[in-house]
């Protein structure tokens, strides 16, 4: 589609790469596709390890800004999120986009403070600004969950109150209705728009050298491998699968569990020990992006959310490799298409072992039926969630507040300039 209007962009993530995450990938992904495009990109974001302070990269100018890291701990999820809270880079980021002028700010996260920053930033600009949310403040812990409650009502809250961002986007049913409870924004300021999955990355690879390669690679062994990609985290613990294992191990004694991602909670480790299985998972730490399809390609299925918190994009990437899933998530997940258990995928219930060593072993004794569900996957994934529909839906949402923005400019001007009229003297 021939660009009718260059626009600026500013895209706002505290994650970004070389920082691995869903929501740093996303942001990656449509900070380039904007460019792409013929749109100048801006990218503010937090410093992480050693990646440069300012780069150009792919036609996106990336700024990353001097940064601290939470400690690690239950109520961070044990996860090392990064903030920008520190002296001078207020001033820095409005200097920025003072400097920058962009038409609309991509914000992503409603609890980093690179949003809030940007956000005071557009509210004295009257610019628009689209935030994504990417994390629901919840845990699987009670108390944990009570405090996520507590900071959503005592601090996210009356921030975004105050920012007040034109149009927030809703990435999943549950989402939607997250925002609305629990930050009171209205249903006209809601946008659904799903995340998606790079197909592109995922063509049809050659399964049995993948898997020799992953064989000589982990010591996979000759029995059925179950990859389990994504970082390791309270609300993506792997527990209920550890849990599966003694049964799945029972009909086909040499299942391998592959863990990719870094470990940041290790409940599900200190209960393979509890149960004998240790020797089944295989943990690889962190891996290239390039290498996760060569992963997925070597695996009899994939299988990470297990919890009832959300479908991310690994689940998506699995799908688009046609590597059949096993999920605990509900068939309506995503806005305007559903998931059929046996089809696309197989659903069970959150937090039940014995139902997902069920669908485990299915899968693994049945390679007609994994074969079918993994196309079934791939196909839906492909005309629902594909990376550059997903990405024309953001975009298309820009240009609307940009020209909205326009609009109300010009009229403003007008009226403006009848009330400068001259004052005719008597």
């Amino acid at each position: 589609m021939p660009i009718q209007q260059r626009v600026r962009i500013a895209v706002v993530n505290n994650f970004f790469p070389p920082r691995v995450g869903g929501s740093a990938h996303v942001a990656d992904t449509l900070s380039k596709y904007y460019a792409d495009q013929g749109h100048e990109v801006l990218v503010l974001t937090a410093a992480y390890k050693g990646a440069p302070a300012e780069e150009v990269r792919e036609g996106v100018r990336i700024v990353r800004l001097p940064s601290w890291t939470l400690p690690e701990s239950k109520l961070s999820f044990s996860f090392d999120i990064t903030f920008a809270l520190r002296w001078g880079n207020r001033k820095r980021v409005f200097g920025l986009l003072d400097e920058f002028r962009p038409d609309v700010v991509h914000q992503h996260g409603q609890f980093f403070d690179l949003t809030w920053q940007t956000g005071l930033w557009a509210r004295r600009e009257r610019g628009p600004t689209l935030l994504t949310m990417h994390t629901r403040l919840q845990s699987p812990g009670p108390l944990s969950h009570l405090f996520f409650k507590f900071l959503d009502a005592a601090v996210v809250r009356p921030i975004l109150s105050l920012i007040r961002p034109t149009s927030v986007v809703a990435i999943d049913t549950v989402f939607h209705r997250y925002i609305k409870r629990r930050y009171g924004i209205p249903e006209h300021r809601i946008e659904q728009v799903p995340i998606g999955a790079e197909l592109d990355r995922f063509g049809f690879l050659d399964k049995a050298a993948e898997r020799a390669r992953l064989r000589e690679r982990f010591d996979t062994g000759p029995g059925p491998l179950i990859a389990s990609l994504g970082h390791v985290i309270p609300v993506r613990d792997r527990v209920t699968l550890v849990e599966a294992l003694p049964d799945v191990l029972l009909a086909h004694p040499d299942t391998k569990v592959l863990v990719v991602g870094r470990v940041y909670y290790t409940r599900f480790l200190e209960r393979a020990e509890e149960l004998s299985v240790r020797h089944a998972i295989i943990c690889t730490g962190p891996l290239p992006k390039s290498d996760v399809p060569g992963v997925l390609a070597g695996s009899d299925m994939e299988i990470h959310d297990l919890q009832g918190f959300g479908i991310g994009i690994a689940s998506l990437e699995a799908m688009a490799s046609g590597t059949p899933t096993v999920m605990a998530e509900r068939p309506d997940y995503f806005p305007g298409t559903t998931l059929a258990s046996g089809a696309e995928t197989l659903l069970v219930q959150p937090g039940d072992p014995a139902e997902l060593a069920e669908a485990i072993v299915r899968l693994a004794s049945d390679p007609e039926l994994a074969a079918d569900i993994g196309e079934t996957g791939r196909k839906w994934v492909c005309n629902n969630l594909d990376m550059p529909l997903v990405c024309a839906a953001n975009l298309a949402i820009l240009r609307r507040l940009h020209e909205n923005r326009s609009v109300t400019s010009a009229s403003g001007d007008r009226h403006r300039g009848r009330d400068r009229r001259p004052v005719r003297r008597p």
